[in-house]
C-alpha cells in the first residue's frame, strides 16, 4: 500500500513538473513574442485602415504587445506552479474545464449561424443602413435599386436617390441618358458620395466642371475586383462613354484581399466567396493578419483589374483615369502600396494630395472640399485629353 502510494506521489510530482515546463514555455514564448513582432513587422502585415487612423493602429498594436508580453511574463514566472499542480492534483476537472472551453466554440458557431445568416460578409451591411444594400450573386452586394433613403450627418439630411439601374442620381426625375456622353465613374463610397449631397459628390462636381453628364455606378463597400465587375456590366449601356474613372487608394487596399466575398482571382477569373466558421470571420475582423503570399497574391489581382478596367475603356474609346486621392501626409505604408501596385507595374494615375482635415466630421470619409480637389483633378485631366 505503501509503495503504491509513492508511486502515486512520483507520479504526480512527475506530472506537475512535466506541466511547470510546457506552460514555463508557453509564457516565456508569449513573452518574447512582442520582440519578434516589432513595429516593422506589423506594418508589414497588418495593412493601413481607412478607417482606423495610423496613430489609433500603433497605439493598439502597442497595447496588445504589452498585453501579451506581461502575460506571458505572468505564466511563466507567477502561474506556472499552481497551475502545474492543479493539473497534476485534479487531472478530471482540467479534463472538464478542457473540454468545456472545446465545446463552447462548435456552440457559439451554431448560434452564430442561427441568429446571423448573412453574417459571411464583412462589408454587406444591415438593409436598414442607408444607402441600402441587397445581396447580389456576382458582385456580393448591390444598392436596392428604385429607392430614396435617408441619413443624418451632423445637422445635415442626406437624400442618397437609387435609380431602377442602382446608380445614385441626383433625383428620380433626372434619370441617367444613356444617348448622352457620359462619363462613367466606378468604385465605392468614396465616389458613392457617401455623406455628401449628390452634388457635393466627385461625380456630380466633376460633371458640372466639364459639362457633361456624369452616371455614377459605383457601390459603398466595393473592392477594386467588385468595382471592375460592376463597370464590365453597366459600361455597355451607355452609347457616348467619354471617360471612365476608377479610384484606388492605398488604405483602402486590404478590402482587395477579402475572398468571403465573390471575388476575382489569377486571371480576373471569377472565384464564389469562401465559405468559413462565422468564429472565423469575427477573429479574422479582430485580428487582420495578411501573410506575405495573400498580400503578394493581391498585389499582381489589383494590377490585373485596374489593367483592365484601363483596357475596358479604351476599347469603347473613352480616356480612362485612375485617380488616387492621398491624404496628407502620406505614411510609409500606403507609400509602399501604391508603389507596388501602381508604379511597378506602369500604370498610368491621378495622384490627388488632400489636406488630412477635408473629412467628415466625425466620419474617415472626404468631405465636399476635399471631393471638389478630386474632381478638379480628374477634370483637368479630362480637358488636357480634349474631352470637355
Amino acid at each position: 500500500m505503501r509503495i503504491r502510494s509513492q508511486n502515486s506521489l512520483l507520479g504526480q510530482n512527475r506530472a506537475r513538473i512535466i506541466n511547470e515546463i510546457l506552460i514555463a514555455f508557453i509564457g516565456i514564448g508569449l513573452a518574447v513574442s512582442p520582440l519578434l513582432a516589432n513595429q516593422r513587422w506589423l506594418d508589414h502585415h497588418f495593412l493601413p485602415s481607412f478607417y482606423t487612423p495610423r496613430s489609433r493602429q500603433v497605439l493598439i498594436e502597442t497595447i496588445v504587445r504589452i498585453v501579451v508580453a506581461v502575460l506571458g511574463a505572468v505564466l511563466a514566472l507567477i502561474a506556472r506552479r499552481p497551475l502545474a499542480k492543479f493539473i497534476a492534483d485534479h487531472p478530471g476537472r482540467a479534463l472538464q474545464i478542457a473540454l468545456a472551453v472545446l465545446l463552447a466554440f462548435p456552440a457559439t458557431e451554431f448560434v452564430l449561424r442561427t441568429r446571423y445568416p448573412r453574417m459571411a460578409m464583412k462589408e454587406e451591411y444591415p438593409a436598414h443602413i442607408e444607402p441600402s444594400r441587397q445581396l447580389d450573386p456576382r458582385l456580393g452586394w448591390v444598392f436596392v435599386p428604385s429607392r430614396t433613403g435617408q441619413q443624418t450627418v451632423g445637422n445635415r439630411t442626406i437624400d442618397y436617390v437609387i435609380d431602377s439601374a442602382g446608380y445614385r442620381v441626383r433625383n428620380r426625375a433626372e434619370p441617367v441618358d444613356f444617348d448622352r456622353p457620359t462619363i462613367v465613374f466606378t468604385g465605392e463610397s468614396i465616389i458613392v458620395g457617401e455623406r455628401l449631397s449628390w452634388d457635393e459628390s466627385i461625380p456630380a462636381q466633376t460633371g458640372a466642371a466639364l459639362g457633361l453628364q456624369s452616371a455614377n455606378v459605383a457601390v459603398s463597400g466595393f473592392a477594386n475586383d467588385q468595382a471592375y465587375l460592376r463597370l464590365q456590366a453597366e459600361l455597355g449601356h451607355f452609347r457616348r462613354p467619354v471617360a471612365v474613372v476608377a479610384l484606388f487608394m492605398p488604405l483602402l487596399f486590404d478590402r482587395n484581399l477579402n475572398d468571403d466575398r465573390p471575388h476575382l482571382g489569377p486571371g480576373l477569373a471569377w472565384l464564389p466567396a469562401v465559405k468559413r466558421w462565422r468564429l472565423q470571420t469575427i477573429a479574422r475582423f479582430l485580428v487582420p493578419y495578411r501573410s506575405d503570399e495573400t498580400i503578394e497574391r493581391g498585389v499582381l489581382m489589383t494590377r490585373e483589374v485596374l489593367r483592365a478596367t484601363l483596357e475596358l475603356a479604351r476599347a469603347r474609346d473613352a480616356v480612362p483615369l485612375i485617380v488616387v486621392p492621398q491624404f496628407i501626409p502620406e505614411a510609409p505604408a500606403e507609400r509602399e502600396l501604391r508603389s507596388r501596385v501602381l508604379d511597378e507595374a506602369g500604370l498610368p494615375y491621378v495622384w490627388v494630395p488632400l489636406d488630412s482635415s477635408w473629412r467628415v466630421p466625425g466620419d474617415p470619409h472626404p468631405d465636399a472640399r476635399a471631393a471638389h480637389a478630386i474632381a478638379v483633378a480628374i477634370a483637368n485631366q479630362l480637358r488636357a485629353a480634349g474631352r470637355q
